[in-house]
C-alpha cells in the first residue's frame, strides 16, 4: 500500500512539473535577458551559455556555477530540465562581456538574473572560463519565444513537433515522404503560415534538414500565387533568419515582426512554400511501390555500427583503406556535413567516445571543423600533424531521416515489454488495411533485424519460429507475409523478399508466427588482419596425430583413404576476434544445450563459429576448415576492462566488449588441410559467424581477405583487410 502511494504521489507530482507552461511573471526591476545556447554543439539543446543584455551577447563565468544554475538556464530556454554542464570553455570561448561570474542558483528562479551574483557585466573572468549546458531533449509543453526585447534576437524556441511541411498540390499530398509544401508552425494550438517577404534559400536549407532531406530546390511559384485567392493564409507573428547551418530552426534568429494587412495578406508576400531534394534512398513514391533495399553507394563516406538508418559511426576512405574520424572538435556542424552528404538531413547528434562502437584501421582525421556547406567531409579542414588518437575516441552521427510512415505498418504483440513480441504487419487485403501476422518458416536473424530497425528499437538479439507464449491480438492471427527474405539493409520487412498475395506457410500464423526480441546494443565481431598475416606458417603432421580432428571433420575428404603414418599439410595461422560492438558477444545456445565433446574433452557452444575457405582467383573454392566455437573467452582486453568469460570449470563463454578471444595457430583445427592444392596463388577469408546466429550491429566486417602465395614449399599471405571487397594488387 506505502508503495502503491508513493508512486501515485510520484504521478501527480510529474503532472504538476509538465502542466502547461505559462510565462513567469517578474519583479518589475529585474533585468531583461535573453538566453541561448551557442558555440561547438553536439546537439542542439547544449553548448555555451550566451546572455543578450544592453544590446550585446556576452558569457557566463564557470565559478560558483551548479546544477542548480543549469537548471534555470535550460527552463528559461524552454527545456525541461538540465541534464549537466561544463566549465573551462569546453564549448569553445565566447566574445564580449562576462554579463554573470560567481553565479549562485537554488534552481527554482525564473530567470539567470534572478540568482545572486556579482552583479551583472561584473567579472574578473576570461572567456576560457565560459561555461555550459546540456538541457534535456523535452521541451516544457506550451513554451514558446515571448518578444520580450528588440528584433534578431537569437532564440526562436519552438518545438520540432511544432513545425511541418504541409502538401498543398494534389500531386504532393499521396507522396511518401512529404517534400513540398506550405511551412506552417504550431502557435497558440492554431498551424499558421510564414511570410515569405524576408525568406531566404538558407531557411529553407534548414527546414528541408530538419525533415531528413539534404538541400532544397526551386519549385513553380506561379502555381501558389494562383492558389492565394483561394486560400487564406493565418501568418505567424515573424519572420525567421537562417544562415543555412543550423540544424534546428530553435538556433536560427527571430526575424522583424510581421504586420498583416487587412485583407490577411503579408508586406507585397505569400505563404512561405519549400520543396526539398531527398537523398536517393528516399525518393518519393506512392504508398505502394516503395524502393527496395537501402543500399549505400557512397565512395568515401560510410556509416558503421547504428541501429537505424542514418545512425553510426563515421568511416572514411583514404588510399584505398576505411578509418575513422577522432572525435576531438567534433561539433553538430560537421556531423551535418556528413549528414547531408550522405543524402539525410541535418544532423540530430553528434558523438563522440566510440558511442556507437569502435572502428578498425588508421584514424584519418582529427580536430574536424567544417564552415558547413562542404560537399564532403573530406574538404573540411582537419589537423594533418595531430596523432594519437585511438578508437576510443571515434566520431559518430545521428541524422534526420525522412518521415516514411514505416513504423505505423508493424507491431509486436503479446510481449512482457515494448521490446518484444510476435510480428504484426499492415497489409491491404481486399481494398482495406488489415493486421495479420508474419509466416515464421526461415525466419532469422537478418529479418528481425530489420523490423527492429523499422520499429526503432535497436537491433535484433532474437529470432523467434514460434510465439506460442506471446498472446497476441487475435483478430490478426491470419497470416498475411510468408517467405520472407531479408538483406539485413532494408528499411521495411515489406521492402524484403516474399511471397506477395500467394502465400505459403504449412504451419499457419498464431502461435506458430513470427517473433523478435530487440535490443539497445548488440556486439560486433572484427578479425585482426594483422595478426593473420604475421602467424601464418605451414606444417606437415602426421595422421595419427589427427585423429580428434579427423573426427570434427576439420581434415579435407581424401583424409578418409589416408594411412594413419602418412602425413597431411595444414596452413596454419593464428585468429584474434576483438569485441568492438556494444554489449558482450554469448553464443546463442545456453550452457544446458552445449554439446561435450570427448576427443577433445570440451563443450561447443555453437555448431559453426568461423568459416575459412581457400579460394582460386576467380572465386572457386579449392580448400576449406571451419572452427567450432569449443570456447568463447576472453583471452586479453583492453586497458582498464576487466575479462568476464574463461572457459575452465564449465563458465560462462563470451566474448565482453574491448576484449579478444585469440584462437591461436597451434590449437587443432586452426588451419586450412592444403594438401591437395596445386602450387599458385589463391585468396584465403575468414568469415566470422557465418551462419548469424547471433546477432551483431555489423555484419560487413565479419568477413577478412587476404592475397595468399603457395609455391610447393612455403606460403605467403599479404594484403589482408576487413570487408567484401578485394583490393587489387600486382602479384
Amino acid at each position: 500500500c506505502d508503495l502503491q502511494m508513493y508512486i501515485c504521489v510520484f504521478k501527480c507530482s510529474l503532472l504538476l512539473t509538465h502542466k502547461q507552461y505559462t510565462a513567469p511573471e517578474l519583479p518589475p526591476d529585474t533585468p531583461r535577458i535573453q538566453l541561448r545556447l551557442a558555440g561547438d554543439k553536439r546537439k542542439h539543446n547544449e553548448g555555451r551559455v550566451e546572455v543578450f543584455y544592453d544590446g550585446e551577447w556576452g558569457t557566463v563565468c564557470d565559478d560558483d556555477f551548479s546544477i542548480h544554475s543549469a537548471q534555470v538556464v535550460c527552463r528559461e530556454l524552454g527545456y525541461l530540465e538540465a541534464v549537466s554542464w561544463s566549465p573551462s570553455s569546453k564549448y569553445g570561448k565566447g566574445e564580449g562581456r562576462i554579463w554573470f561570474d560567481n553565479v549562485q542558483c537554488t534552481g527554482k528562479e525564473k530567470t539567470l538574473a534572478l540568482c545572486m551574483s556579482n552583479g551583472i557585466g561584473v567579472s574578473d573572468c576570461k572567456h576560457t572560463e565560459d561555461v555550459g549546458v546540456v538541457c534535456s531533449d523535452k521541451r516544457i509543453p506550451g513554451f514558446k519565444f515571448i518578444n520580450t526585447m528588440a528584433n534578431n534576437v537569437e532564440s526562436l524556441n519552438i518545438q520540432v513537433e511544432d513545425v511541418r511541411i504541409r502538401a498543398i498540390l494534389s500531386s504532393y499530398r499521396k507522396r511518401v515522404p512529404v517534400t513540398e509544401g506550405y511551412v506552417e508552425v504550431k502557435d497558440g494550438g492554431k498551424w499558421k503560415q510564414i511570410c515569405d517577404a524576408e525568406w531566404t534559400k538558407h531557411n529553407s536549407r534548414v527546414i528541408c534538414g530538419m525533415f531528413g532531406f539534404p538541400g532544397e530546390r526551386k519549385y513553380n511559384a506561379r502555381v501558389y500565387k494562383s492558389l492565394s485567392p483561394v486560400s487564406v493564409p493565418n501568418y505567424w507573428d515573424y519572420s525567421v533568419n537562417c544562415t543555412g547551418n543550423e540544424a534546428h530552426l530553435s538556433s536560427c534568429k527571430l526575424g522583424h515582426a510581421v504586420a498583416a494587412k487587412a485583407n490577411s495578406t503579408c508586406g507585397g508576400g505569400t505563404p512561405v512554400v519549400v520543396s526539398c531534394v531527398p537523398g536517393r534512398a528516399f525518393s518519393p513514391t506512392p504508398m505502394t511501390g516503395f524502393r527496395k533495399a537501402f543500399r549505400q553507394e557512397q565512395p568515401l563516406v560510410r556509416l558503421r555500427g547504428g541501429a537505424i538508418i542514418g545512425e553510426g559511426r563515421v568511416e572514411v576512405l583514404k588510399n584505398g583503406e576505411w578509418g575513422t574520424i577522432c572525435d576531438d572538435n567534433w561539433s553538430l556542424l560537421s556531423a551535418t556535413v556528413v549528414c547531408r552528404e550522405l543524402g539525410f538531413g541535418s544532423a540530430k547528434e553528434a558523438l563522440s567516445g566510440g558511442r556507437l562502437g569502435q572502428g578498425m584501421g588508421p584514424v584519418h582525421m582529427n580536430e574536424v571543423k567544417c564552415s558547413g556547406f562542404e560537399k564532403s567531409v573530406t574538404e573540411c579542414f582537419f589537423n594533418k600533424e595531430s596523432l594519437g588518437c585511438s578508437h576510443e575516441e571515434d566520431a559518430a552521427v545521428t541524422c534526420n531521416v525522412p518521415a516514411m510512415g514505416f513504423q505505423e505498418r508493424l507491431r509486436l504483440s503479446g510481449g512482457r515489454n515494448p521490446y518484444e513480441g510476435r510480428v504484426e504487419a499492415l497489409v491491404e487485403r481486399n481494398g482495406s488495411l488489415v493486421w495479420g501476422t508474419v509466416c515464421s518458416d526461415g525466419w532469422g536473424t537478418m529479418e528481425a533485424m530489420v523490423v527492429c530497425r523499422q520499429l526503432g528499437l535497436g537491433f535484433a538479439s532474437n529470432a523467434f519460429q514460434e510465439t506460442w507464449y506471446w498472446p497476441g491480438e487475435v483478430s490478426a492471427d491470419p497470416v498475411v507475409m510468408s517467405g520472407v527474405r531479408c538483406s539485413g539493409t532494408e528499411m521495411s520487412l515489406s521492402h524484403c523478399l516474399h511471397h506477395g498475395a500467394h502465400l505459403t506457410c504449412p504451419k499457419g500464423g498464431g502461435r506458430n508466427a513470427a517473433g523478435v526480441s530487440c535490443s539497445e546494443t548488440a556486439p560486433d565481431l572484427v578479425l585482426s588482419p594483422q595478426v593473420v598475416e604475421q602467424t601464418t606458417y605451414m606444417e606437415d603432421r602426421p595422421m595419427f596425430m589427427l585423429q580428434c580432428a579427423y573426427e570434427e571433420n576439420c581434415l579435407s575428404t581424401t583424409s578418409s583413404k589416408t594411412p594413419a603414418n602418412s602425413y597431411r599439410r595444414l596452413l596454419r595461422f593464428s585468429s584474434q576476434i576483438h569485441n568492438n560492438g556494444q554489449s558482450d558477444f554469448r553464443p546463442k545456445a545456453g550452457r544446458h544445450s552445449w554439446v561435450w565433446h570427448d576427443c577433445h574433452r570440451h563443450y561447443h557452444s555453437m555448431e559453426v563459429f568461423t568459416h575459412y575457405d581457400l579460394l582460386s582467383l576467380n572465386g572457386t573454392k579449392v580448400a576449406e576448415g571451419h572452427k567450432a566455437s569449443f570456447c568463447l573467452e576472453d583471452t586479453d582486453c583492453e586497458e582498464g576492462i576487466e575479462k568476464r568469460y574463461e572457459c575452465a570449470n564449465f563458465g560462462e563463454q563470451g566474448i565482453t566488449v574491448g576484449c579478444w578471444d585469440t584462437y591461436r595457430h597451434d590449437i587443432d583445427c586452426q588451419w586450412i588441410d592444403i594438401t591437395d592444392i596445386k602450387p599458385g596463388d589463391y585468396i584465403f577469408q575468414v568469415f566470422i559467424n557465418p551462419n548469424y546466429e547471433v546477432p551483431e550491429s555489423d555484419y560487413s566486417n565479419n568477413l577478412m581477405k587476404c592475397r595468399c602465395r603457395y609455391d610447393g614449399h612455403r606460403i605467403w599471405m599479404y594484403s589482408c583487410h576487413n570487408g567484401k571487397t578485394m583490393m587489387c594488387h600486382n602479384l
